[in-house]
C-alpha cells in the first residue's frame, strides 16, 4: 500500500455495513485494510473492486477477533501490509439472543469477546500507528446500548460497554487520538430471522413504529457518519452519534 494516501481498518468488512464504510472510506481516498471472519468472498469481491478503481489500495486481512489469538494476528496483519494507520472502525460483532435464564457461559463469553474484548484489545495494539498519524477510532456502538432489546441481555451488554469504552478511550487517547462512535438504528434486518413470514413482518412494523421517521435506514447513511467522524471532525472527540431515524425518541 502506498504511503501516499491515509490508511483505514474496517473490521468485520465482508458485507453489509462494514462494506459500505470500507467503500465510503476508499472513495474519500483512503487504503483500505478489509478485515472478515467468515465471509472470504464477499471481502476479496469488495477488494478486487476497490483496486479495480484504484490499485493496490485494498487488502482483504482474516481474523476471528473474539480469540486473542485472532486479536494478535490482525495486528501483525496490519503492521506487514502498512507502517501507517490514521482510521480504525471497530465494526465486527455478533448478535443472537440470549434469554435470561437460557444463556449458556460460552454464548456470554462469545458476545463480550466479539463485541467489548476484541475491540479494546485490537485497539490498544494499534494505538501506536494511529498516535503517529494522529488518526481516528470509530466505534460501532448500537441502539441497544441504551435501549435493551427483549431476549438479547448479553449482546446489549456488550455494546453498552463498547460505548462506555468509546468514552474512556476518548479520555485516555486525547490529545493524540480522536474516539468517537456511531449508533445504527434499524439500518438492515437481522441477517437470521424467524422463518415465520407473519412473525416477521410483525417484528419488523413493530421496529418501524418506533422509530420517528417510520423507514429503515440505508448502510450508506452509517457510513457517511463513519467518514464524517474519521476525516471531517478534527475537534469532535469522547462523541456517539446516532443514526437512528429518531429510535431513540421511543420509550
Amino acid at each position: 500500500m502506498s504511503a501516499d494516501y491515509k490508511t483505514a481498518l474496517v473490521t468485520g468488512a465482508g458485507a453489509r455495513i462494514g462494506a459500505a464504510i470500507a467503500a465510503a472510506l476508499h472513495q474519500r481516498g483512503c487504503n483500505v485494510l478489509v478485515h472478515y471472519n467468515s465471509n472470504q468472498a464477499g471481502a476479496e469481491e469488495l477488494v478486487m473492486r476497490l483496486n479495480a478503481d484504484r490499485a493496490q489500495s485494498a487488502t482483504a486481512v482474516c481474523a476471528d477477533l473474539s480469540l486473542s489469538a485472532g486479536v494478535e494476528s490482525l495486528i501483525r496483519d496490519c503492521l506487514q501490509h502498512t507502517d501507517r494507520l490514521d482510521v480504525l472502525v471497530n465494526n465486527a460483532s455478533r448478535f443472537y439472543p440470549t434469554p435470561v435464564g437460557k444463556t449458556l457461559a460460552w454464548q456470554w463469553d462469545d458476545l463480550i469477546n466479539s463485541n467489548m474484548r476484541g475491540p479494546y484489545f485490537l485497539t490498544q495494539g494499534l494505538v501506536p500507528l494511529l498516535r503517529a498519524a494522529g488518526g481516528a477510532i470509530v466505534n460501532i456502538v448500537d441502539v441497544h446500548a441504551e435501549r435493551p432489546m427483549t431476549g438479547h441481555a448479553a449482546y446489549c451488554i456488550s455494546k453498552a460497554g463498547l460505548a462506555m469504552m468509546t468514552l474512556a478511550l476518548a479520555r485516555d487517547l486525547a490529545p493524540d487520538i480522536r474516539v468517537n462512535g456511531v449508533s445504527p438504528g434499524a439500518i438492515l434486518w437481522p441477517e437470521k430471522e424467524s422463518p415465520d413470514r407473519s412473525a416477521r413482518d410483525q417484528a419488523h412494523a413493530a421496529i418501524l413504529k418506533r422509530t420517528a421517521l417510520g423507514r429503515l435506514g440505508k448502510p450508506e447513511d452509517i457510513a457517511s457518519a463513519v467518514t464524517y467522524l474519521a476525516l471531517d471532525a478534527p475537534y469532535v472527540t469522547g462523541q456517539i452519534l446516532a443514526v437512528d431515524g429518531g429510535r431513540l425518541l421511543s420509550v
